[in-house]
């Protein structure tokens, strides 16, 4: 482990400015809105901001405030924070983040995490954190080689905990840090006390019976994940198949790499007319810069790449996870699991919860019903032994 600080060179701050100047706009499409993607007068706005009003030193400093380290695993750099408790009793908890976020997606839930007393809850639910890049993302990238998919991940975490010292924890995540915490679960259920997800993926199997008795809630999610795979999976189909053609204009362009962010955080957020009305713009831009300063818009959607060859050359089916898992459904997420399915998928589902508010980047946006519920969850688990062996 060898301690770490984030230090952006001005250099590299300055030829950002300059690339935002001189920006080459595209033309107005054919229709106002953003059915055809992010609309050119709010992205123009939001460079603007950019330019002129965002302090990457002030979120600079904010983030060098955690503790960070980078240790090299299975051959590819890992870059974490781990923040302490001062608890005695403190869970060591693992939080992954998932694509197009970062660490930066945590940081306002640290404080609470792991000093609840000082934000009004009990100081029985601390929780020492780990909060890693996925390799290729963020300070762990970009160098990366083939392979790193999401299993290989997971047995990484098991690595990156054990070197840590700690040898009973939780894991939580959403997007592909849900992927990844269930394959910790799958891993290292020995030292697992728990998995918790703030976004479940569990689709229909197929069979028609299994749809015949759906109620109308469960349709209407059944739909937005047919909604998903024909409409808004875009990013998807392209980042699995060619990802690295798109990273030259992004890596090239911060305005396009603004652009195919700031999207996702539109689509997948409770938001009405911006990706503002549910994320604060200077954390937008912040997580932005994560990928620009550390030119990961190719490594990062690697990933893709790597999850589909996993699921098209597994010879097996995933092993099944054996340790308690905990769900927090938030509605405006990008698909909203169906409970039958994911209790099929799933059958140590020991805690569910539905919240009214909130989407995709839960921990941004709804930080309050995020941390009660993840305090709520490990609450059902940190005291007991870790009794399930692998299967």
């Amino acid at each position: 482990m060898q301690p770490f600080r984030i230090e952006i060179p001005q250099a590299d701050l300055d030829d950002l400015q300059r690339r935002l100047a001189a920006t080459r706009w595209p033309a107005e499409p054919p229709v106002a809105g953003w059915a055809r993607g992010v609309p050119p007068q709010y992205l123009k706005e939001l460079v603007e901001h950019w330019r002129h009003g965002y302090d990457w030193r002030r979120a600079e400093a904010a983030l060098n405030r955690f503790p960070q380290f980078r240790t090299e695993i299975d051959g590819a750099t890992v870059h974490l924070l781990h923040v302490r408790s001062a608890e005695p009793d403190a869970l060591p908890l693992l939080l992954t983040h998932g694509w197009p976020s970062s660490i930066v997606e945590f940081t306002d839930v640290i404080g609470p995490l792991t000093d609840p007393a000082a934000h009004g809850g009990d100081p029985a639910d601390a929780f020492d954190l780990v909060i890693p890049s996925i390799p290729g993302y963020g300070f762990s990238g970009p160098e990366l080689e083939p392979g790193w998919n999401i299993r290989r991940i997971g047995r990484a975490w098991s690595e990156l905990m054990r070197r840590l010292g700690y040898d009973r924890y939780g894991a939580q995540g959403g997007d592909f840090g849900s992927m990844i915490s269930l394959e910790l679960g799958r891993a290292d259920p020995a030292h697992v006390v728990g998995v918790h997800t703030s976004m479940l993926v569990a689709p229909p199997s197929g069979d028609p019976a299994e749809l015949a008795t759906l109620d109308e809630q469960d349709r209407a999610r059944l739909a937005q994940h047919v909604r998903f795979d024909t409409d808004l999976a875009g990013h998807f189909k392209l980042q699995s198949t060619r990802p690295q053609t798109p990273s030259y204009a992004l890596t090239d362009s911060p305005a396009g790499q603004l652009a195919w962010i700031v999207e996702k955080f539109w689509e997948w957020t409770d938001s009405a007319k911006s990706p503002e009305d549910a994320v604060d713009r200077d954390h937008l831009l912040t997580n932005v810069m994560i990928y620009w300063l550390t030119g990961t818009a190719g490594s990062s959607a690697q990933l893709y790449y790597e999850y589909l060859q996993q699921l098209m050359t597994s010879p097996v089916p995933d092993p099944p996870v054996t340790v308690p898992v905990g769900v927090a459904v938030f509605p405006y997420d990008m698909v909203v699991p169906i409970r039958r399915f994911a209790d099929r998928d799933l059958p140590t589902i020991t805690h569910w919860s539905e919240f009214e508010r909130g989407g995709h980047f839960s921990a941004l946006e709804q930080p309050e019903l995020y941390v009660g519920d993840v305090r709520k969850f490990f609450r059902t688990v940190r005291g007991g032994p870790v009794d399930h062996a692998p299967v």
